[in-house]
């Protein structure tokens, strides 16, 4: 079936909502989710949205130096402008939407203050920031009638001069998409949908890892979707680990001990319960995520433990109960009460910082193509992410992309002559558990060798492992009826392949790239500028 759309959005998170919001006031819009609209990366945001509006003490110039600092000075400066200066009037349009951030008795934002941030600037909804923002969002998209929603739709592949016939390589200009195939899970079917314009808004990557924060649905998908397309995609070896995830064994993902909670004062311990991050690092722990996951991984190295303690036993029982009712509940639920007991943490595989390579715009370098929210790579977050530097950076380049998208749409019409999807030849895989194993290995080849540290012979085993993978799995993807298990099981091979080789082209440690065969020289703000 062909379907025809002036706007295909692949995604529904913050990204791919507000962007849908923007254009549906000048044209039919798809909203393709893999799932169910609610399930994204957004809904398990719980810290917050970095935004200076307390201009008595912040401004500017402290946000942007303290985003710089924290990627390692590889952050786009132009990038980091954009999205700091654009920052409070988006934060305007979410209130609008019906988005509700903490107030104080005074009725001004109650700001938290985070790893790396200079200032107290970050908007919050109690700790689950991000599911206040989804569901409002929802809401406003379920109400527009411009907006057609396709929950359980997985998108395959972007459509190309590929699928004309012609020969695209990376060297190929002026690649266009003319939308996706994309595979209808109820009846099975793999519906052609055409777009004047494409967004890819398709989250993270965390599933690549075996211990994550992201939900079951960050394949990566958008990003493999692109690189397969000979899209640009870049900057994938900085993944950043999320250094508190709440170390429960057996559960996928794992939940998160939010970054307010060390700056809300939370302090690090080891099994002993000793403090151990004045070893590492002056900023104790609000140092940057990137610091303060390895200082954990080097620490449970050393002494053989499997976890460490976050400790808020010291705060105010009531007021971490305010402030942390979610996490509060979900730690009483499994016998670890916050109040009187340490929580037991663990870095796990939390935010790709790099992704499809876009302009200010958002344009991606294939035409009619943008990318938004965590599955782009914009410049912003360089070698290391800000912490809750991504929500606004997403709605930022969302708005960019609405506009962008906007005066060019007319330029673009529908390409009819798009052959439809051919599965001739193909079977039903017969064992699941071949696709169930691949994934529980690529897993394990990511975590125990493309991680928080890593070496040039530990990059050089993943990489001759994920090419019997990748192999074995395009050999089953070619004979198989398409389905979104051996989909993604494609993409993330596909994903870890390009983390692993853009980790193995970086011949230094940098931002959240930490190999031990080229250790990291200490240099001034000065020097890295150069």
């Amino acid at each position: 079936m062909v379907k025809k759309y002036d706007y295909l959005i692949i995604g529904s998170g913050v990204a791919g909502m507000s962007f849908a919001l923007k254009v549906a006031k000048t044209g039919t819009v798809a909203l393709v989710c893999k799932s169910k609209i609610e399930e994204a990366n957004t809904d398990l945001a719980q810290g917050g949205v970095a935004t200076v509006t307390n201009l008595e003490v912040d401004n500017f110039d402290k946000h942007i130096h303290d985003t710089m600092v924290a990627g390692d000075w590889l952050s786009d400066p132009e990038a980091v402008k954009k999205v700091v200066t654009e920052a409070p009037s988006q934060i305007q349009e979410l209130l609008a939407w019906g988005v509700d951030f903490d107030r104080n008795e005074k009725g001004e934002f109650d700001l938290h203050r985070e790893g790396g941030h200079s200032e107290f600037r970050i908007l919050h909804h109690a700790d689950n920031t991000g599911h206040e923002i989804q569901v409002s969002l929802i809401e406003m998209v379920k109400a527009n009638p411009n907006i057609d929603i396709f929950e359980d739709h997985f998108a395959v592949e972007i459509l190309t001069q590929h699928h004309l016939g012609k020969i695209v390589t990376r060297r190929t200009s002026g690649i266009e998409c003319y939308g996706a195939y994309v595979l209808n899970q109820e009846t099975g079917e793999v519906d052609t949908f055409l777009s004047r314009v494409t967004l890819m808004a398709t989250g993270g990557v965390g599933c690549v890892y075996h211990t994550t924060t992201n939900p079951l649905v960050a394949t990566g998908d958008g990003i493999a979707m692109v690189y397969r397309a000979k899209g640009t995609v870049q900057d994938m070896e900085f993944v950043q680990f999320h250094p508190t995830a709440l170390y429960h064994p057996g559960d996928r993902p794992a939940f998160l001990i939010t970054e307010a909670m060390r700056g809300y004062g939370g302090v690090l311990r080891n099994l002993a319960g000793e403090e151990f991050m004045q070893k590492y690092d002056p900023r104790l722990s609000l140092a940057p995520r990137d610091v303060v996951a390895r200082a954990i991984d080097s620490e449970m190295k050393q002494r053989g433990e499997d976890h460490v303690f976050l400790d808020v036993t010291h705060k105010n029982p009531e007021e971490t109960k305010h402030h942390f009712p979610n996490i509060y509940k979900h730690c009483m639920d499994l016998g670890i009460d916050i109040t009187k007991d340490y929580i037991p943490v663990v870095p796990a595989a939390h935010y790709m910082c790099g992704g499809i390579k876009v302009d200010l715009n958002a344009c991606s370098s294939i035409k009619r193509l943008y990318a938004v929210g965590e599955c782009s790579c914009t410049g912003l977050h360089g070698g290391n992410r800000l912490a809750s530097n991504s929500l606004i950076e997403a709605v930022v380049y969302a708005d960019a992309a609405a506009k962008h998208a906007i005066e060019h749409r007319n330029e673009y019409s529908w390409r009819e002559d798009i052959p439809a999807w051919d599965d001739a030849g193909t079977i039903h895989p017969e064992e699941m558990v071949l696709i169930s194993q691949s994934e529980k290995e690529v897993g394990e080849i990511m975590a125990n060798y493309v991680g928080i540290v890593r070496s040039n012979l530990r990059l050089d085993r993943a990489w001759n492992r994920l090419d019997i993978l990748y192999e074995e799995t395009e050999k089953l993807f070619k004979t198989s009826k398409v389905s979104r298990r051996i989909c993604e099981l494609r993409n993330i091979i596909n994903v870890a392949y390009l983390i692993t080789r853009q980790a193995k082209d970086r011949k230094e440690s940098r931002g959240l790239h930490y190999t031990i065969d080229y250790p990291p020289q200490p240099k001034s703000e000065d020097d890295l500028k150069l």
